[in-house]
């Protein structure tokens, strides 16, 4: 892709998939000296739906990497034409995913350091996040509630009716199954909550069981195999909406999503699996009898060993995984052989991927071939 100028007026757009004239509007809109733009937040001065509608070009010239140009209402600005090409681009800081099963065989895993998230380092690893949908830190403090530091410092933490942490350990009245010592099938978490929440960190602050394996399964890689193997039964799986459900003595939470959703495009977008809180809906009964025969069989994949990793989680290890395309479990353990206590939170993606940018920007990492 690259900018064009025909007769010092248009600007053009040239790709390999087709060739356009960029309006000037488009353009003014996007000036930012600092009498139009605060310098501090990128936001506008003014409101641009206010220009004059028919402003053009006056005079355009291009070297050293930016666009000069000169609009009828008096106003020049130099752009540079790679901050242009990222936005015409539709460029995502994310790198493409990766997908794994259970022949994985290098995880994602970094050392903990103190001021690791202003580093080059915190980008490449937030880069194999999205890769791979988790990243483990080793030697993280042990200190409770450590979570909703390292949390705070990629973003922001999402509390939820658990709190703004939560513990994993068994206790003896829990009001989720996650707080016994029992063994967890592949699950995604809080998929009855609006909106499920994006990122779970889980930070091991004890762990002297010989069981309670951590365990991880890569969904998008399943529902891919799935899609290419038996396109009939993922396609039920993307159009049939499930009921998910949470009830304790307090509160009531329902939320509605296919156990595989796309996008516009049709990409696998996120995957929702709970079969300890879901409810099918009453649809048609050859329909649903189809429905079963999905669940079941995706149900198969994501329990098999073929797509299963299992890892013990040591102490001062920080599991932070992708809840909307991984589901994570654990292999049952015997609390009388010991402690096994892991504190949890939440964050949203645009904690990560507001960090990605704010670390390609720092580093000039931007538009990289």
């Amino acid at each position: 892709m690259k900018i064009e100028i025909v007769k010092n007026k248009k600007i053009l757009v040239n790709s390999s998939k087709e060739i356009f004239e960029i309006h000037p509007l488009w353009l003014r809109e996007r000036v930012k000296t600092d009498d139009l733009v605060d310098k501090n937040n990128d936001q506008r001065l003014y409101d641009p739906s206010q220009l004059n509608q028919n402003i053009e070009i006056k005079n355009a010239s291009v070297n050293n990497g930016h666009l000069n140009i000169e609009f009828t209402d008096g106003i020049r600005f130099k752009y540079e034409v790679n901050d242009l090409l990222y936005e015409l681009d539709k460029k995502e800081p994310i790198e493409k995913i990766i997908l794994w099963n259970s022949k994985l065989k290098k995880k994602p895993i970094a050392i903990y350091k103190k001021n690791i998230f202003e580093t080059k380092e915190m980008y490449n690893l937030l880069q194999n996040f999205y890769k791979f949908g988790f990243v483990i830190f080793k030697k993280v403090p042990i200190k409770d509630n450590y979570v909703l530091k390292f949390a705070n410092s990629i973003g922001t933490v999402r509390p939820t009716n658990f709190g703004e942490s939560f513990s994993v350990k068994s206790v003896p009245k829990p009001n989720d199954l996650a707080y016994t010592s029992m063994a967890l099938t592949p699950h995604t978490d809080n998929p009855y909550r609006k909106p499920i929440p994006c990122i779970q960190l889980l930070h091991c602050l004890e762990n002297q069981v010989k069981n309670g394996l951590s365990t991880l399964v890569d969904g998008f890689a399943v529902a891919e195999y799935l899609k290419k193997n038996n396109q009939d039964l993922f396609k039920i799986l993307t159009e049939t909406k499930v009921r998910f459900r949470f009830v304790d003595k307090t509160i009531i939470l329902e939320n509605w999503g296919e156990l595989i959703e796309l996008d516009q495009k049709k990409n696998i977008k996120q995957v929702r699996y709970s079969t300890r809180l879901d409810y099918v809906p009453a649809i048609e009964k050859n329909k649903l009898k189809k429905f079963y025969k999905a669940r079941k069989s995706i149900a198969n994949l994501y329990a098999s060993k073929k797509f299963e990793i299992r890892f013990k989680l040591e102490k001062g290890d920080l599991l932070m995984m992708d809840n909307h395309r991984l589901l994570h479990g654990r292999t049952a353990y015997n609390p009388s052989e010991g402690k096994r206590y892991l504190k949890g939170c939440y964050i949203d993606h645009d904690s990560t991927e507001g960090r990605l940018r704010h670390l390609e920007r720092k580093f000039k990492l931007k538009w990289k071939k």
